[in-house]
């Protein structure tokens, strides 16, 4: 995994470089949303809470729109989805811990699965691969951003 600034970046995510949210492709179209390292950096580093309202459960969610919120003692924000769909389920683990999406924010850390409405098309509006690497290293050094 690609440490950069010292942040780990996997090459095998998309990312919304401008949210600092990531998604994975899962078996079945499904993608897993999460937050980055950066993110959680940003965030002030230790989350005290995740919400992701039960209610939106089996609703569409906009790309760009919130599909959780992370609250910390210096901030409270939005987890944008990184593209448009129905939200299946939440990280039932970020109720007892909700730190996670900071320790862990690539594997046990992730917030929400969505079923993508049209992932092919959308993808295109992440980056992926070195070349996201890349882009991300730019605007970490642009924005003096470090982990």
């Amino acid at each position: 995994m690609p440490t950069i600034r010292g942040c780990n970046i996997p090459e095998d995510l998309y990312y919304n470089l401008d949210k600092h949210v990531w998604a994975k492709p899962m078996d079945g179209g499904v993608i897993r949303v999460g937050m980055t390292q950066v993110a959680g950096k940003l965030a002030g580093g230790k989350l005290t809470a995740v919400t992701i309202k039960a209610k939106n459960i089996g609703q569409e969610i906009k790309a760009g729109k919130s599909a959780a919120t992370v609250e910390s003692s210096k901030y409270v924000g939005p987890v944008p989805a990184p593209a448009t769909g129905v939200l299946l389920r939440a990280n039932d683990k970020l109720v007892a811990e909700p730190n996670l999406p900071v320790s862990d924010p690539y594997g046990e850390g992730w917030i929400v699965e969505l079923q993508p409405s049209n992932w092919d098309a959308e993808k295109d509006n992440l980056v992926t691969g070195a070349a996201g690497v890349a882009a991300y290293q730019a605007k970490l050094d642009a924005e003096n951003i470090d982990c």
